[in-house]
């Protein structure tokens, strides 16, 4: 049997969640989704049924036009009903409402992510000429506040990596699990640290994507692009003792071709790899809440600091924009704006 990727795999399941919720959105959503299938990761189109499937229990919950319609009979006609009123108050409920008995809240990000998938919707059918207005295009996105950019600073940086080795102010029971993961730990820690991979191209690496002769791996970016990417002698260091304990055991089964191992011996999971990282930073900075994406944070930082290029930053990091870079490491901006400081001299000495 043919090995399947982590990615292919991950795919398909989110093609199945897609179909199963089609079931709960009006007939027209069906088309709308396969419309934009070759334009769109499974992924994303997941994130847009979800959304649409929320708002759509709006609309037949809480507005007068569309109160207790049955959403899989919604037509076009419908659609075309909707105003920017809708999409206004919409978003208003969005900021706290219950559902089966749970609260839930959104902030600008996540009612502006909403909000695109509605607009997605909106402009696929007014641009085939199926609804007679965009009333999507006529809202104003949220404003996105950007906070301070959370990241370690180089002396937690050793103090993680050594605890990953040491397992220093580890509880007994931790230190139990601690002998039997440590070399993965320090590894996977160490390539997050070194390269500022995202945790899905980490969870998605496979055995056959390391090069320790080149110092070099093989990622697959989100939209799924394949590129290779390059690594210290230091993060070399910290992947050869594991990668040598993981290819010498003989528990693994042959078709687990997954770099990092739980101790299922199972491809690790994206929330098991943030726990990991969880248990590592609670112990080294406590009052910091860091997850790999802070590790990322903290990897574009110190690499802007070394390189002053954003640009080459944007390129490792695998960012289309070099906006994203700059509005996700904030220290960026502040070191850009310190060395402006020094540029314009108001008098010759």
């Amino acid at each position: 049997m043919a090995n399947i990727d982590y990615f292919t795999q991950r795919d398909e399941e989110n093609i199945l969640k897609i179909r199963e919720l089609r079931l709960s959105l009006p007939f027209f959503c069906s088309e709308f989704l396969m419309g934009i299938e070759q334009n769109t990761s499974s992924l994303t189109r997941l994130g847009y049924a979800r959304d649409l499937k929320l708002f759509f229990e709006y609309l037949v919950n809480e507005t007068e036009e569309f109160y207790h319609k049955d959403i899989r009979q919604l037509t076009l006609e419908d659609l075309n009903k909707v105003t920017s009123t809708h999409l206004e108050m919409f978003l208003s409920y969005l900021t706290v409402y219950k559902q089966d008995g749970r609260t839930y809240r959104n902030g600008e990000k996540a009612k502006a992510r909403k909000l695109s998938s509605i607009r997605a919707l909106l402009k696929y059918f007014f641009k085939k000429e199926k609804i007679s207005s965009n009333v999507g295009s006529k809202l104003e996105t949220p404003k996105i506040h950007f906070g301070e950019i959370i990241r370690l600073e180089s002396d937690e940086v050793v103090k993680m990596l050594n605890t990953s080795e040491d397992g220093n102010g580890m509880t007994k029971q931790q230190l139990g699990f601690h002998k039997h993961t440590k070399a993965r730990d320090f590894a996977m820690l160490s390539l997050f640290l070194g390269t500022g991979i995202r945790i899905s191209e980490c969870v998605g690496l496979d055995v056959e994507d390391i090069n320790l002769n080149e110092n070099a791996f093989r990622i697959t970016r989100k939209g799924g692009n394949r590129v290779v990417l390059y690594f210290s002698d230091e993060v070399a260091d910290a992947l050869r003792p594991y990668m040598e304990e993981r290819l010498n055991r003989k528990d693994i089964p042959k078709e687990e071709h997954a770099l990092f191992l739980s101790l299922q011996n199972k491809r690790m999971s994206v929330r098991s790899v943030e726990l990991l990282v969880k248990k590592y930073a609670s112990l080294v900075t406590p009052l910091k809440h860091i997850t790999p994406h802070k590790l990322r944070s903290t990897y574009g930082t110190n690499l802007y600091r070394e390189t002053n290029d954003i640009y080459v930053v944007a390129d490792v990091l695998g960012h289309k924009d070099v906006n994203t870079t700059r509005k996700h490491y904030a220290a960026m901006s502040d070191d850009i704006r310190r060395q402006a400081s020094t540029k314009v001299k108001l008098r010759e000495k």
